[in-house]
């Protein structure tokens, strides 16, 4: 409800023609006074909108509460890890000796798939998505269970598209896909300090295709914060291959891990690899794209013999 003006109260009766009237001297010093306050005014708020500006362009993306950026696109690393605290989201699950993490932690490297094996991989991605897409910013294709984005909708590429996935894919392409499963997943074993062979690939694992396309359904609303073991049970170990570089490709993006006061992120670059346990001790999100286009695989891994898939087969 908008305020109310108040007139000028009336002068009290008899109070004479002088006391109404005020003096020209009067009108003049109050002039100088409003002049002075709407100068302030239009300076506080140019100072805001200067500030604003400072911030939104200091920061990348315009993400806030980023405090620290675990691996920056430029840097090429070996490998990076930090141990955390295992949270309880573990003990709800069955568990496996020496597979389900007693170690808990996060871990980046460039070393483990190259950029041409990165590009080959974002090739299978491209080849998949030609045959749909969202209709929203984010497009999912799962080889393994055939899920593709269409629309508003799924669909199963294999029985949908029939013979013609044939066209589209290749043995080969299947054959760098399992290789690359197998690099990803030596990786977490050895940064673990667990076994290969007790890791099985586990549902879903997909491809991922983000552009600033405004969301239409809740699946295009990947930027929420969320705890994978949560979501999905299975879950022990997530991994994520980028496939796509962080500024040159597209803007905003960057994976982050949320943490009280002390946000974590890692800015993707094809052929970089992400992975950390799946529990609450690693909540993440990424961050909205705001151009250009972002791929990914989700590449996932379970102790549970009974939740594994297989990798997916050229037929």
């Amino acid at each position: 409800m908008a305020p109310q003006r108040r007139g000028a109260p009336k002068a009290p009766e008899g109070s004479g023609t002088a006391e109404r009237r005020r003096p020209s001297s009067m009108k003049s010093a109050r002039a100088p006074r409003e002049v002075r306050r709407k100068w302030l005014r239009a300076a506080v708020l140019g100072a805001a909108a200067a500030l604003a500006a400072l911030l939104l362009w200091g920061s990348p993306g315009g993400d806030d509460g980023v405090t620290e950026v675990l691996a920056r696109r430029g840097e090429v690393l070996p490998g990076r890890f930090i141990e955390v605290p295992c949270s309880e989201d573990y003990n709800s699950h069955r568990r496996f000796e020496g597979c389900s993490p007693t170690k808990c932690g996060r871990g980046i490297t460039d070393a483990v798939i190259t950029r041409d094996e990165a590009l080959r991989i974002r090739s299978i991605a491209e080849k998949g998505l030609s045959l749909g897409g969202s209709d929203g910013g984010a497009s999912i294709l799962d080889l393994h269970s055939g899920a593709l984005s269409v629309g508003k909708h799924f669909v199963n590429l294999y029985r949908y598209f029939g013979d013609k996935v044939e066209n589209i894919f290749s043995e080969e392409d299947f054959q760098v896909y399992r290789d690359v499963r197998q690099k990803v997943q030596l990786a977490i074993a050895q940064a673990f300090g667990i076994s290969a062979s007790s890791l099985y690939l586990t549902k879903p694992t997909f491809f991922s295709r983000i552009n600033s396309t405004e969301a239409r359904t809740a699946h295009d609303e990947y930027w929420h914060a969320h705890v994978d073991k949560v979501t999905y049970g299975s879950f022990d170990y997530t991994s994520l291959l980028y496939l796509s570089d962080y500024l040159d490709d597209f803007g905003g993006g960057r994976f982050v891990f949320m943490e009280e006061g002390a946000n974590k992120t890692v800015e993707p670059r094809a052929g970089r690899v992400s992975f950390f346990t799946s529990g609450s001790e690693n909540l993440h999100r990424v961050e909205r794209v705001h151009w250009g286009t972002r791929y990914a695989v989700t590449i996932a891994f379970t102790c549970n013999p009974d939740h594994s898939i297989a990798d997916p087969a050229f037929t």
